[in-house]
């Protein structure tokens, strides 16, 4: 898997729950945001809605 970098603009209490949510999880942010992108794909493709590539 080739990882693509790009700028992401969050608004200051979504940055602050980022943060908290990666060390709980002893997680960088990246990949906690990741995991959470992750977790809704797949919410996504068991409601049947599939995911486009």
């Amino acid at each position: 898997m080739k990882a693509i970098q790009f700028k992401l603009n969050l608004p200051a209490d979504v940055k602050a729950w980022l943060e908290q949510e990666a060390v709980r999880n002893l997680r960088s942010q990246g990949a906690q945001v990741v995991t959470c992108l992750r977790a809704a794909m797949l919410r996504q493709q068991a409601e049947g809605e599939g995911v486009e590539k």
